[in-house]
């Protein structure tokens, strides 16, 4: 696979430009490896080549995600979240193993946090909730955006009304976390809850307000009706 992902960078490189890279580091508090092209672009230029790899096995397929995420370059990680996702209906049990170690060994912000865990692990879980426990590890990781993983993973399923229980003993473990990621990582798990759980979510965040970071408090309460805006921010 080493001819066509040697295209997809060179492709990458020029489309993107220098007032691009400058543009796409102002999102980021790390240090982050940009080719500089816009979001659209690069996902015209992933459409043909997930396409290249649709015939491939998914071992073949998920060798060049490990390849991309390799690299580092941020449109090159996007570009494998989404070739990952694009396996979605072949995932087996034992891909969790090689989802953990792209998380732990390559996700470095917040946009390959959420863009991985969103999609690719969270129709994972939904394939296979018997592996749900994990998230519960993962919310004490030593790492931020294994930590932030645990939260954002649940964004799609909270749409669905999935693991409600789950979601809060995430929020609970995370409640007082340091890292202003995480806590706007699972105040946005909170609100996404919210949606089809307002009452839970909010009784959640009215018995713990007073320690509850206002970060991942305000992200909570964000699409509540005034009035509950109102009681949960009164101290």
């Amino acid at each position: 696979m080493t001819p066509l992902i040697a295209q997809l960078q060179e492709d990458l490189r020029a489309a993107g430009t220098a007032a691009g890279q400058a543009s796409a580091r102002r999102f980021f508090k790390e240090e982050i490896k940009t080719y500089g092209v816009k979001s659209g672009a690069v996902k015209a230029l992933a459409k043909p080549f997930i396409k290249a790899l649709k015939t491939e096995p998914k071992a073949a397929a998920f060798a060049v995600c490990g390849e991309l995420w390799k690299s580092g370059y941020m449109e090159e990680t996007l570009i494998a979240c989404d070739l990952s996702y694009s396996r979605r209906k072949e995932f087996v049990t034992a891909d969790f193993k090689l989802f953990e170690h792209w998380l732990h060994e390559y996700v470095t912000n917040w946009a390959a946090c959420d863009t991985f865990c969103n999609h690719t692990v969270g129709e994972f879980l939904m394939r296979f909730p018997d592996k749900l426990p994990v998230l519960l590890e993962w919310a004490r990781s030593k790492n931020r955006w294994v930590r932030r993983a645990a939260a954002v993973s649940l964004i799609i399923p909270a749409r669905k009304g999935l693991w409600l229980e789950e979601a809060l003993q995430i929020a609970t473990i995370m409640l007082h976390d340091e890292d202003d990621m995480v806590r706007k990582g699972y105040g946005w798990m909170l609100k996404s809850y919210a949606e089809l759980h307002e009452a839970a979510v909010f009784d959640f965040v009215m018995k713990h307000k007073s320690s509850m970071p206002r970060t991942a408090l305000r992200y909570a309460i964000e699409k509540m009706p005034a009035d509950l805006k109102r009681r949960a921010m009164e101290k």
